[in-house]
């Protein structure tokens, strides 16, 4: 495969890309004022004007009111919008994995209810999963519980980091449906819950390295909704959620390479036009060596994602490929904007550059989505697991 931006991508990446540099940035630090009205009367103006520009919803398939963009070619698109966080949202890319996860497993009352105003950005989705109590790298040992009560579920837990749960009109939460004995990867399931039923209760938006962004503590209190809430069926909550994690692995890590660019980009510019001891930074060489380290970092990951990217569009689950680019990917964004940071000196840490906000939500990277830890014994095991049945690991070499 040819790793250029295919051309008939081009022009609408471009059209993203514009959008975002010329409509987001400029309002980037009222968006980010998750508690004000102010900013969510500004994120539903760049809404409406992505919907009017044609640039909504682009990867969300046809049939659920989408524009259907291929996958490849959305995962290039991704690349820009992750140049600002708040873009996720103004062009409606925040609720394509949980709308497809409706589309696919949700019974049809649901998606009547929730479907079509999600993918139209009149209602935000949350997602469940982690808890305090435990150590969530290793979801077997999640504690919330649902009990069948005649026909409906009652379901009693402690949840944190659901994101966006504050403004969210459900949370489709993982639970324990099953008894000791099923086997654990069969004893999870999805349970949709609407955030105005009584017993759930968001306790608090957690501070996230300084910083209040949704990332809600939920406790759930004998909450009861109906059976039909189910989203697949009893037992496949583990199944359900990694279809759901791996494509949106590829998309957080194109993200990513959206990020470090815009921080290679304010480097760059700052190193061309800040003058010390007689001349531009870009003359010393700690920072050319700075630029250097950045550029063939960010390629290098590029690579390896769209790579990655390709295998899952071929059908392959692609688990080596995709444990590869978190880890590096995450690493190579927290650099790219530390360097940046770096040559922009004392600037770069305060609140007049986007650098600062940038470089908090990028320590985080190496977290979500499960820790660096994790994806390295997970994809060594898988290596070696080859190695040991004498097949060995190319990396697809032998096509």
């Amino acid at each position: 495969m040819s790793f250029s931006v295919p051309e008939h991508v081009r022009p609408i990446r471009e059209r993203v890309r514009t959008f975002i540099e010329e409509r987001v940035y400029p309002v980037e630090p009222i968006l980010f004022d998750h508690s004000g009205e102010e900013g969510r009367r500004v994120l539903r103006g760049l809404m409406q004007e992505a919907k009017d520009a044609g640039l909504w919803a682009l990867g969300h398939p046809v049939e659920i009111g989408g524009q259907g963009m291929p996958f490849m070619d959305y995962v290039y698109v991704n690349e820009v919008v992750g140049r600002s966080e708040a873009a996720i949202a103004a062009l409606g890319t925040h609720s394509l994995q949980d709308s497809i996860m409706l589309h696919l497993y949700a019974p049809p009352e649901w998606k009547e209810r929730y479907l079509k105003p999600l993918v139209a950005g009149e209602v935000f989705p949350s997602f469940a999963m982690t808890e305090p109590e435990v150590a969530s790298s290793d979801p077997t040992q999640l504690r919330t519980r649902a009990v069948l009560d005649g026909d409906e579920w009652c379901i009693n837990g402690h949840k944190w980091f659901t994101s966006g749960a504050n403004t969210a009109a459900y949370t489709t939460v993982m639970v324990r449906t099953e008894d000791d004995d099923v086997p654990i990867h069969k004893a999870y399931s999805m349970i949709v819950v609407p955030t105005d039923t009584p017993g759930y209760n968001i306790v608090r938006d957690v501070p996230v390295m300084g910083m209040l962004g949704g990332h809600c503590e939920v406790i759930y209190d004998n909450v009861r909704v109906p059976r039909t809430n189910m989203i697949g069926g009893r037992g496949e909550g583990f199944l359900i959620s990694q279809k759901r994690l791996g494509p949106g692995r590829i998309f957080h890590c194109m993200r990513w390479l959206g990020q470090a660019q815009r921080a290679f980009d304010l480097m760059c510019d700052r190193a061309n036009n800040r003058i010390a001891f007689g001349g531009p930074l870009a003359d010393k060489g700690q920072i050319q060596q700075m630029i250097f380290e950045t550029a063939a970092e960010i390629q290098a990951c590029r690579l390896l994602t769209l790579a990655a990217a390709e295998k899952m569009d071929s059908g392959d689950p692609a688990r080596v490929e995709i444990g590869l680019i978190k880890v590096v990917g995450a690493k190579m964004l927290h650099n790219a904007i530390d360097r940046a940071i770096q040559v922009y000196g004392a600037a770069g840490v305060t609140g007049d550059f986007p650098l600062e906000r940038m470089y908090r939500a990028a320590r985080f990277a190496r977290i979500y989505d499960g820790p660096d830890e994790v994806h390295r014994v997970t994809v060594s095991r898988l290596i070696l697991r080859e190695y040991d049945r004498g097949r060995g690991w190319d990396f697809g070499l032998r096509g």
